[in-house]
């Protein structure tokens, strides 16, 4: 099994809720990646999103543009992130860490180039938001075979036959977008996330995680009580982007532990 699988595994038997926060790598300080991340497996991460910075991060609202277009200035590349994520496996060897980003710098690599050295540093899964399910049986294969996990997006807008593909290709988790726009949007309806999840639960035998429009412990919970996980982004990469200095680490720690504290009393 992989680390993804055997984490979901253990939140079942357990009848606890996965919470998958999300940063982007080298926002704000290139230097402290590393720190950030500990500090989000400590506040009580399961699984870890690391975002490869991008030039046009079309899925993304502003917060998780500005971090991209910070980090690039920075020179944060998808080499840069790998070496991230071996330091991070370092000290901690189980908390699965996934990469979410597009796909123009992984072909620049090159596809098995980047599934050996992903593999390598420790990665365990990928999320491309522009590689279709359609179209990317022979990328899924082949991260698999480099015992990476390809990970794929789900939306309110996905057709029967969109999730019947997802479902046919992913692995690890699905995540499932629950607005119509980009990360950071508001108006979060959680009886239109209910009302999708048999629908999907019947064609993808895989967890679901729920994201964008997740912000606090309470909205977390909320989501927690139709859902395998609740994936937060904005919110975590706009703590970052308004706490300067050394308290950065404590914050996130702290906030990723009042989240947890709510899903673990979600049932």
């Amino acid at each position: 099994m992989s680390r993804i699988e055997t984490k979901f595994a253990a939140l079942t038997r357990a009848r606890r809720k996965g919470l998958i926060p999300f940063m982007t790598a080298g926002d704000p300080d290139p230097a402290r990646t590393v720190e950030f991340m500990h500090a989000l497996a400590a506040g009580g991460a399961d699984v870890i999103e690391l975002g490869v910075p991008f030039s046009d991060p079309m899925a993304d609202g502003p917060v998780i543009q500005r971090s991209s277009e910070r980090a690039l200035a920075r020179g944060i590349t998808l080499r840069r992130v790998l070496d991230d994520v071996r330091a991070f496996r370092e000290r901690d060897r189980d908390t699965p860490v996934v990469l979410m980003g597009y796909a123009n710098p992984i072909e620049r690599m090159g596809r098995e180039a980047f599934g050996a050295a992903a593999r390598e540093a420790g990665v365990d899964g990928v999320l491309v938001v522009d590689y279709p399910p359609e179209e990317a049986a022979e990328f899924a294969d082949a991260m698999r075979g480099y015992g990476i996990d390809p990970i794929f997006l789900l939306a309110p807008t996905s057709t029967e036959e969109r999730i019947a593909a997802v479902g046919r290709v992913a692995s690890g988790y699905v995540y499932y977008v629950s607005l119509k726009g980009v990360t950071g949007a508001a108006n979060l309806d959680v009886s239109s996330i209910a009302g999708k999840m048999p629908t999907i639960k019947a064609r993808v035998p895989l967890p679901i995680g729920v994201g964008f429009g997740i912000r606090d412990a309470a909205t977390a919970r909320v989501v927690a009580e139709v859902s395998d996980a609740v994936v937060i982004g904005s919110r975590i990469v706009q703590l970052l982007e308004q706490t300067p200095g050394q308290d950065a680490a404590n914050v996130l720690k702290t906030f990723v532990a009042e989240v947890r504290h709510a899903l673990d009393h979600a049932a």
